[in-house]
């Protein structure tokens, strides 16, 4: 089937097709901090520090192992997307099942692997005897999720490069919400503590592939047994490791920046190690509410890029562009004219207030000069241009590295903050020098 005769192929790009794209994102990403606020109250109940301890250490850990798997969202959205631009049913069916095997067996590898795994955890972050223990028992039930988990990366990229993202809701919606029902009942209903909301979540997980597998129903069933030549073919799976790789490798380089800041932040003190930790989780919900236009982009640009359209690129760039800006513009003034009242919301103790409003108006600063990256990345994402993306990480995490140690010297935290935002004009500049090739690269004008 031809694009230009495919049905699933649509050539306006309007301000109503992309908010039908971002909102449920949007609206999704809401669910996640909501859910581990729930973790965390339920678990507080019991008026135990060590079970709130062991579940707050292991959940860290596993969100950490499983975050590693990210590049299967990312990397499946821009090839389904640009197999959907083309109309190319076959590539997107072969695609979905791979990814659902790549990550069954990227699962089953961590859990065979998970006696090392969690001793190297424990070693890099060590914590009592009674919270290890605990975390331990905790995560033995959760990582048996895994497979259902890491699959369910490849399943939302593969929802999402087909502008399915209300399907995308649907499955944090339920997986979320059924989460928070087990939470209350395992552990406030049956005393499970611990290890009921371990399996809360497990049973949420596994429950959540099911559904994505139903979503997702029309690109299987009619294909299991068939195209297994094309599911397996070594130049397709040789490209699809080629831009996960990279985007892996990018994605370590993007944490460096971030760990380092805060292991850097706590050279200066508890209380203002405290403060950086607030203020991040700014940047956090600037992250979450980007995401939707981000991958708006990552859908639209990879369809354009299907199409070999150059003009649909550009309108795909410009009209996902203009909401994020709209977006960071109002983020940036909310926090200019609340950030006093959501710092005392997170912090009760008046020393980190004080030091956190001393670096207020960075985060101010950070969603106008991080959106241009930010949107860069989706539209790099939905092109694959995974290469481009790895080396403009590394320019950036050097670019970091030098102002940091130049700048922290002199200036203290105020030059760490100034070395982070740089990095974020690093990627803006490194990533948009790319951006004409990208557009010379498609054969429409």
């Amino acid at each position: 089937m031809t694009p230009k005769s495919s049905p699933l192929v649509k050539t306006q790009i309007t301000h109503r097709r992309v908010l039908r794209i971002a909102l449920p994102i949007v609206l999704a990403n809401v669910t996640i901090p909501i859910l581990g606020a729930v973790d965390t109250a339920v678990v507080g109940q019991l008026g135990d520090a060590v079970t709130i301890g062991a579940v707050g250490i292991g959940a860290t850990i596993l969100t950490a192992l499983y975050w590693m798997f990210g590049f299967l969202r990312m990397g499946t959205t821009g090839f389904v997307a640009q197999a959907f631009g083309r109309g190319d049913l076959r590539e997107m069916a072969a695609y979905l099942l791979r990814v659902l095997a790549i990550g069954f067996v990227a699962g089953l590898v961590v859990i065979l692997l998970k006696e090392p795994l969690f001793a190297l955890a424990f070693a890099l972050s060590p914590a009592s005897a009674p919270v290890e223990n605990l975390a331990q028992a905790y995560m033995g039930i959760r990582v048996f999720s895994a497979p259902a988990l890491i699959a369910l990366y490849g399943v939302t990229g593969w929802l999402i490069g087909q502008e399915r993202t209300r399907a995308v809701l649907m499955l944090q919606l339920w997986m979320n919400g059924l989460n928070v029902v087990l939470d209350l009942w395992f552990v406030l209903g049956l005393g499970l503590g611990a290890e009921g909301v371990a399996w809360a979540t497990f049973t949420a997980e596994w429950t959540g592939l099911g559904l994505g597998l139903w979503l997702c129903r029309a690109g299987i069933w009619p294909n299991l047994g068939r195209d297994w030549a094309q599911v397996f073919d070594l130049g397709r799976l040789r490209a699809m490791f080629t831009v996960n790789r990279d985007i892996l490798l990018r994605s370590l380089m993007l944490e460096a920046i971030f760990v380092s800041f805060i292991l850097w932040g706590a050279d200066f003190g508890d209380e203002t190690l405290a403060a950086n930790h607030i203020l991040l989780q700014f940047l956090h919900i600037t992250a979450y509410g980007l995401d939707g236009f981000a991958f708006a982009a990552e859908t639209l640009v990879g369809q354009a890029i299907g199409r070999g359209d150059r003009v649909l690129l550009r309108r795909s760039c410009t009209m996902t562009l203009a909401w994020g800006l709209g977006l960071c513009a109002v983020l940036a003034v909310v926090f200019y004219c609340f950030s006093p009242q959501i710092i005392a919301l997170m912090a009760k103790s008046p020393s980190v207030q004080s030091a956190a409003a001393l670096y207020a108006p960075f985060i101010v600063a950070a969603p106008l000069v991080g959106i241009i990256p930010w949107m860069l990345d989706g539209i790099f994402i939905g092109a694959t241009r995974s290469r481009d993306m790895r080396d403009m990480m590394a320019i950036s995490l050097v670019i970091y590295a030098v102002c940091a140690v130049l700048l922290v010297g002199q200036f203290g935290n105020y030059g760490l903050w100034c070395a982070l935002l740089i990095s974020f004009v690093a990627r803006a500049v490194t990533l948009g020098v790319r951006y004409p090739r990208l557009e010379k690269s498609l054969t429409q004008p």
